[in-house]
């Protein structure tokens, strides 16, 4: 069965680097279709591809299903993150690669009359900000350190009929320092989203997926394609709904010790 929103946002799919769950969100694009669709940040992860070329059939597979929605009508708006910011050397010669269009920010119009702000928001990380960006590349090498780790863990878990499990994403939500540095990030980017005098801001870029209103802005994060699987989508009649695919094809919670899979990959 395909769905079809007004509007699709996903980011942090870091193509290119081993933690990508292409297979997963090819799947997602097959099923699920829109009107507009947000690549909000690090689809491609240069970062990673700078040390080490890593490029196998399924993550052209996912470029392939993304330039084929915009052939087919679906207006596609790539906002540039910080793992996949070379793009931004060719803003100022051009806005555009294909039908895709490519920009740092952009204004969406919602089916319920308000203004949100689409950003990747790794401008509001401190840590970028202040100009320490190598703590962020050392941070990198630990990271793929935790995807190794956790490659072999799924192996294992696979072998026993356990679902997805997340090593990463387990010990972000166990660390305070984590939690202490969403909470920044958040009121940071709500705040500059209420002197642009917004309704909410749309992001991504702390693998945290969330829909909340903070203050007098609605927040929301569509989460990631690394760690969580998810995409925020935008319904006809203006509805918002975090879409957790791991869980929509297993029709089980990623931290359950079971899973049934409602359809092949």
């Amino acid at each position: 069965m395909q769905n079809h929103y007004r509007t699709i946002f996903i980011s942090d799919v870091h193509l290119g680097s081993k933690a990508c769950k292409a297979e997963l969100l090819c799947d997602f694009l097959k099923h699920n279709t829109s009107d507009t669709l947000y690549l909000v940040g690090d689809i491609i992860d240069g970062w990673r591809l700078s040390r080490k070329f890593y490029w196998p059939q399924s993550h052209s597979n996912v470029i392939r299903r993304i330039l084929t929605a915009s052939k087919r009508g679906t207006k596609v708006i790539y906002v540039i993150g910080n793992h996949d910011e070379v793009i931004r050397t060719v803003l100022p010669f051009a806005r555009a690669f294909g039908n895709i269009e490519l920009t740092n920010l952009h204004k969406h119009q919602g089916a319920d009359g308000k203004t949100y702000l689409v950003i990747h928001g790794d401008l509001f990380d401190t840590v970028l900000q202040t100009k320490l960006k190598f703590l962020y590349h050392i941070g990198d090498f630990f990271y793929d350190l935790l995807v190794a780790i956790n490659s072999v863990l799924a192996k294992v878990r696979a072998k026993f009929h356990r679902p997805y499990w997340s090593l990463s994403a387990y010990l972000k939500r166990r660390t305070k320092e984590a939690v202490s540095y969403l909470n920044n990030f958040e009121e940071l980017i709500v705040e500059y989203c209420h002197n642009k005098k917004a309704d909410g801001i749309i992001c991504g870029h702390i693998h945290h997926a969330d829909i909340k209103q903070v203050k007098d802005i609605a927040y929301m994060n569509d989460g990631d394609w690394v760690e969580s699987c998810t995409a925020l989508v935008e319904h006809a009649d203006g509805r918002w709904e975090i879409i957790d695919w791991i869980k929509e094809t297993y029709n089980v919670d990623i931290n359950s010790n079971s899973v049934k899979s409602d359809r092949s990959l």
